[in-house]
């Protein structure tokens, strides 16, 4: 049983847990390489961190975000131990988060990851973690798509996350005979997500559509492959940008 009070903060909670419940800790999921039980650990993991920063942020007492070893502990747990304690971070996190949206202005900037997210961000990132990795774990089912549609996830994706997406994609990436990508991601009817890579680095950003599309998809598939994933029918997306651009483009959408 779900708390109300965490309901309301984390509303895709209680469908994440449903699709775990519903497999094997052992399955495989879209994950590539991970199972459903690593998919669980992620998220306890997740859920851990961002309250730990908010909270300490909160008590005026800042402190780093530490990297993916966070997760080791929870790895070490029977599947009984990491279940409960999965719910018991959410839980956390649902009570700094409001006590945060209670005590600090939704302006105010804390540092996350090397750079600075307003204070919505952290449950809002957990609400995003738990509809992607949902999708890891069911695939592309109504529940799935619909909340990848919603518009705040692409512009979580594009705006709160930003760069990061990036990032693992551009190592060794082939910038080609420009020394440059860039890549329009377009979703009739909203703003196209502009991805870009050069010798300085990555960008990310919204913009009004012009010129062609490199991918054109739906709203669902393009937080997916922002995310480094992609449907499981190759027909609810498309390009005319030829072998080479697309290429380049996938492959640093793909390093997330």
């Amino acid at each position: 049983m779900i708390p109300s009070r965490v309901e309301e903060t984390l509303p895709e909670l209680a469908p994440f847990v449903h699709a775990v419940q519903a497999r094997r800790p052992d399955d495989g999921t879209w994950c590539e390489a991970w199972t459903v039980r690593d998919v669980l650990v992620h998220q306890t993991g997740n859920a851990e961190e961002l309250a730990r920063v908010l909270q300490a942020f909160l008590a005026g007492a800042p402190v780093e975000t530490r990297g993916f070893d966070r997760e080791e502990p929870y790895r070490l747990m029977s599947d009984t131990e990491l279940w409960a304690a999965f719910l018991s971070r959410c839980e956390k996190l649902s009570e700094v988060a409001a006590a945060a949206a209670q005590d600090l202005s939704p302006e105010t900037e804390v540092t996350w990851t090397g750079r600075t997210v307003k204070v919505p961000f952290f449950a809002e990132h957990m609400r995003e973690e738990l509809i992607l990795h949902r999708w890891d774990l069911t695939g592309d089912d109504g529940t799935a798509v619909r909340a990848l549609n919603e518009p705040w996830m692409t512009e979580h994706s594009v705006t709160s996350v930003g760069r990061p997406l990036l990032e693992r994609g551009r190592t060794g990436l082939d910038l080609g005979p420009e020394g440059r990508i860039e890549g329009r991601l377009r979703t009739p009817g909203t703003d196209d997500v502009v991805v870009t890579a050069d010798a300085d680095g990555t960008g990310i950003r919204l913009a009004a559509p012009e010129g062609p599309a490199t991918i054109e998809s739906d709203a669902a598939v393009r937080v997916l492959l922002l995310w480094g994933r992609r449907p499981a029918d190759p027909a609810r997306w498309h390009s005319t940008a030829g072998p080479e651009s697309l290429r380049r483009v996938r492959a640093l959408l793909s390093g997330y």
